[in-house]
């Protein structure tokens, strides 16, 4: 659950900025499903996707990324499978490191320009978005 300082809920508003994408090493982690929609996305066998944009990480299957920690898929116009991103990504930064707490929120907010602007989140639909994330 988030935080009960949150219960009034919480603005964000995505800006494409990219600052989630890029900079720093990490995973994005990606599920099977994900894997087949964002070949079809970018119309190549799902097998030739695996091999060229997908790594083992931990059991689990991860987008690679750009020697220097951009996510592979992040360039000067902005995410390019933006429409089939996966879910990691689409529920930023609704993460329970960050909806924990205000300083949860405040740290994703230095990294976002979008926290706190835009839409209202009610705190039933930040705990599913958060739990949604939770591997």
């Amino acid at each position: 659950m988030a935080g009960s300082w949150c219960q009034s809920g919480l603005r964000f508003e995505c800006r494409r900025c990219g600052g989630c994408c890029r900079g720093e090493p990490g995973y994005v982690w990606v599920r099977a499903d994900e894997i087949v929609a964002i070949a079809r996305f970018l119309r190549l066998p799902t097998a030739e996707f695996v091999e060229r944009y997908v790594r083992d990480v931990f059991g689990d299957q991860s987008l690679i990324e750009l020697p220097n920690g951009d996510c592979v898929f992040w360039s000067a116009e902005g995410c390019r499978i933006y429409a089939v991103r996966p879910i990691q990504c689409r529920t930023f930064p609704f993460w329970r490191e960050y909806v924990r707490s205000a300083r949860g929120w405040e740290d994703a907010g230095r990294r976002c320009p979008g926290v706190g602007s835009g839409r209202l989140y009610l705190s039933p639909e930040i705990d599913h978005l958060a739990d949604t994330t939770d591997r």
